[in-house]
């Protein structure tokens, strides 16, 4: 079954709920669980629990990804983010879909070594133990030494008169936080006795420049229009030379992968931090990129850090959070790295599109209409004439749909 799927929101919730129980082959207790379903397990989460906060979950579209099709959870409460991404899908699928490929999971961890008697011998112990130290911090994790990962070389650098220890380390299908924390935590005292000196903050870094992730798509030009390609291509060399564009631009990428996150619940506040730090690497760019190939379609691609992980965590936890994985069908963090980098671009392009063509505001505004509506208390077929009057007036507020709310109840539309 693929994933190119037509007028998805216009069918009913019963169908879509159809369409996935078969392209994901979920039985019947995943089925329940699509249901208003208060996962008790999420109560364990995190402390002082009072209630659940429901977000909605959509499913975005069309995507093939390395010649594979998928459907992609996406959790967020921003109007037309998911109807964007899906548009973005279909428009990359014309010419193949999108391609991606993702680097090993290398992490780092690091260490702040301080009151040091004599910092350049205090190197060279460090060094000179170097395969012990890694010894020892792979006595942490089992699972990462029966699949020949786990911390792999130590790099030093010197800031101040402080030596920074960063633990390399492969986590294989893990996020990585816990086994950094507690290798680092682990070797410490070790570090402490040989070099005479005293350990202060032992913590995973969230910036993973070793992790690194990039996806491709060709854009048909005769689909999207010759002038929309010289378009986006000037307004992403925009954002490369302004700043205020720049980080809009790498927010709209956000948008799409951090839906995914939520959906899985992943960490998508490190996910922010990593991608937005990796832009201000040699000052502040957009993470896409996009040209023109010899016949004028639109090339577009994206490199971008994720550390993501489909082992532990919270997605164990949450019922809801296992079901959303199961939908996606993926095998390993690479994979999932590889989805989440396509949505991005999927994401970006879609926006770019709209900003290049008929602006932003048109769809977008469309569906904040409709949740005008509804909040205002339209059911039914009111919905869709209150948002088609408000939309026609230029006058989307929810006193307005209160007034035509009224009408509707009245016989007056």
């Amino acid at each position: 079954m693929e994933s190119d799927i037509h007028n998805f929101h216009k069918i009913t919730i019963e169908d879509r709920r159809k369409i996935i129980e078969k392209f994901s082959d979920l039985n019947e207790e995943d089925i329940k669980l699509m249901d208003n379903y208060v996962d008790k397990n999420s109560f364990d989460m995190i402390e002082n629990v009072y209630t659940l906060m429901s977000f909605p979950v959509g499913i975005a579209t069309n995507f093939k990804v390395n010649g594979r099709d998928y459907l992609i959870p996406m959790s967020i409460e921003e109007p037309s983010v998911i109807a964007a991404c899906s548009n973005g899908a279909r428009y990359a699928r014309i010419l193949g879909g999108f391609y991606a490929y993702s680097t090993e999971s290398i992490m780092r961890g690091e260490m702040e070594i301080y009151d040091i008697p004599d910092i350049q011998l205090a190197i060279i112990k460090i060094m000179t133990e170097k395969n012990k130290i890694i010894e020892m911090a792979n006595t942490r994790s089992k699972t990462l030494s029966d699949l020949n990962a786990g911390a792999i070389d130590i790099e030093i650098k010197i800031i101040n008169d402080e030596i920074i220890l960063n633990l390399i380390i492969n986590v294989k299908d893990a996020m990585g936080a816990n086994v950094i924390n507690t290798m680092l935590e682990y070797i410490s005292p070790y570090i402490e006795e040989i070099t005479n000196s005293k350990t202060n903050l032992r913590i995973m870094s969230n910036l993973t420049t070793e992790r690194i992730t990039y996806a491709y798509a060709k854009f048909d030009k005769n689909a999207i229009g010759e002038n929309i390609v010289d378009r986006i291509i000037m307004a992403n060399n925009f954002a490369k030379n302004d700043i205020y564009r720049a980080t809009t631009h790498n927010k709209g990428i956000m948008n799409g992968i951090d839906a995914v996150l939520l959906a899985t619940l992943n960490d998508f506040r490190a996910e922010e931090a990593n991608a937005h730090a990796y832009a201000s690497i040699n000052g502040y760019k957009p993470l896409t990129e996009y040209k023109k190939d010899n016949n004028g379609n639109l090339i577009g691609s994206i490199k971008i850090p994720v550390a993501v992980g489909t082992v532990g965590g919270s997605t164990k936890t949450s019922r809801k959070a296992q079901l959303n994985m199961k939908i996606l069908g993926i095998k390993n963090s690479n994979e999932f790295a590889n989805i989440l980098a396509c949505v991005g671009l999927a994401q970006n392009f879609a926006a770019l599109r709209a900003l290049a063509n008929e602006g932003i505001q048109k769809g977008h505004m469309k569906l904040h209409a409709r949740n005008i509506a509804i909040s205002a208390g339209a059911k039914d077929d009111a919905v869709d004439k209150i948002v088609n009057i408000m939309l026609g007036e230029n006058n989307i507020s929810y006193s307005r749909a209160l007034e035509l709310l009224k009408g509707d109840k009245n016989g007056e539309l």
